[in-house]
């Protein structure tokens, strides 16, 4: 597969490790990893963090139930 060096960067990954995140939870039980430099989108709720992005993998692996909403 080729590489496109033209795509934009996604800005989440911008800070990669060093950056801090977020926890979201959503209704369903989902939860995602966001930086936190970015606004909570609506339906999300922060559940941990900000902290550095191996601690807040580490606390959904800890506290996610599985990959199936409620």
């Amino acid at each position: 597969m080729a590489v496109n060096h033209d795509a934009p960067v996604n800005p989440f990954d911008a800070d990669g490790d060093t950056g801090a995140f977020l926890v979201l939870a959503n209704a369903e039980g989902r939860h995602s990893l966001w930086p936190d430099f970015a606004d909570v989108p609506d339906g999300w709720t922060t559940v941990h963090g900000p902290c550095p992005r191996q601690d807040a993998l580490d606390w959904v692996v800890a506290h996610a139930s599985g990959l199936l909403p409620r």
